[in-house]
């Protein structure tokens, strides 16, 4: 069975949000029930923002609902309203023409959902242009009014895979500049001579 992009966010959005068992929580998300336990009650995955599978095209409202009217129910994850291109392991990233147009809406809902993304994580990603990732970001876009954020697996541009692939490397790199800042700004404070230290008298 195929398991949701970011599998502890979606199960932490899930114990949030839903009135699921465990079970069937554990189920979708590729998890051991006690760990879903142990994320309701506010002992695993502490810190981790939940990702909403209905915003992300992986769940529907009403499989949801299903769920929680049957206990036994096995959610099922929605099929892509697109055809997902088949992934090529080697060369540059090609997207076709037929949904070149769909990538400003695909940069929209990259930097509203996973902001620590770079533009060149974008533009690897998905095959795009700096230039129109900061168009999209800074809303100068040619198309603006008309860009609808959409998720970029559902429209085909990269697999959910990769997705997972950049957003953890990006949320690391995020997580270890955060640490390297927080132990700088702990060495100078360590370094910068103490107002109540005496001084020597020779």
């Amino acid at each position: 069975m195929s398991l949701p992009l970011m599998p502890m966010a979606t199960a932490v959005w899930l114990v949030d949000n839903t009135t699921l068992t465990f079970i069937q929580v554990a189920a979708f998300c590729g998890m051991h029930e006690l760990e879903i336990q142990a994320i309701a009650d506010g002992e695993a995955a502490i810190g981790i923002q939940g990702q909403d599978p209905i915003v992300n095209g992986q769940l529907t409202p009403e499989e949801i609902s299903r769920g929680e009217a049957d206990e036994d129910a096995v959610l099922q994850l929605a099929k892509p309203s697109i055809p997902l291109s088949a992934s090529k392991p080697r060369g540059a990233r090609y997207t076709p023409v037929s949904k070149r147009q769909d990538r400003p809406d695909a940069i929209s809902w990259l930097v509203k959902h996973y902001p620590e993304l770079t533009d060149a994580n974008i533009s690897r990603l998905i095959g795009t242009t700096k230039t129109t990732i900061v168009a999209v970001r800074e809303k100068t876009h040619w198309n603006s009014p008309n860009i609808k954020q959409q998720n970029p697996v559902g429209l085909g541009l990269c697999s959910e895979a990769d997705l997972e692939k950049f957003v953890t490397i990006a949320r690391n790199k995020a997580g270890t500049t955060r640490a390297s800042a927080s132990d700088q700004a702990q060495v100078s404070a360590d370094s910068s001579p103490s107002a109540e230290e005496p001084s020597i008298v020779s």
